[in-house]
């Protein structure tokens, strides 16, 4: 014999747990990112024009690691996901001296140059543009920075990873001539 009884304020629907939720004590991604640029771009075809998007962004752990990707896609959000996944694939490390960078470098890509000039601590962040979020997510806090040549939002980007690409640390340098950091310096 079955129970049929019911209780006064039994729930009907199962095992609906609304206490399943996604815990919210998942690790926090140290690796930040930053949209610099959403472009549109237009395909004419026999039908019409089919619209895409382009995403622009640079992601880093602000210890001296950034990275740059693009991404294309039909929509803005996909395209800024491919991009921020391509940005984190391809993360590179920079030689940090305290809060600026070793010496100055010039970066070219293109027609863009940019040239960084490192700073006395407390100057701050003194760039423009698309340079700035590279500089900033890398965890450069002094810093200089001039761009020349065309303005080009993806261009300047590149041209600052190249810049970046170039440091060298004192260690570094030392043994590339075969002497000690007190000899070169």
């Amino acid at each position: 014999m079955q129970n049929t009884e019911k209780k006064p304020f039994e729930k009907k629907g199962g095992n609906r747990n609304h206490n399943d939720k996604k815990s919210f004590n998942k690790e926090i991604d140290p690796i930040a990112s930053k949209l610099v640029d959403v472009n549109r771009i237009t395909k004419v075809v026999k039908g019409g024009r089919n619209m895409r998007f382009s995403a622009l962004v640079v992601a880093g752990d602000k210890a001296g690691k950034v990275g740059v990707g693009t991404g294309k896609a039909a929509e803005v959000p996909n395209a800024i996901d491919k991009a921020t996944m391509s940005a984190k694939k391809h993360m590179i490390s920079i030689p940090l001296e305290g809060t600026t960078i070793p010496h100055e470098v010039i970066g070219k890509f293109g027609t863009s140059k940019v040239k960084l000039l490192p700073s006395k601590e407390g100057t701050g962040v003194i760039a423009g543009g698309s340079v700035r979020p590279v500089v900033e997510l890398c965890g450069i806090k002094d810093i200089t920075a001039k761009s020349y040549g065309s303005r080009n939002k993806i261009n300047c980007v590149k041209a600052t990873l190249d810049a970046l690409m170039q440091l060298r640390s004192k260690e570094e340098v030392a043994a590339l001539r075969g002497k000690t950091v007190e000899e070169i310096l």
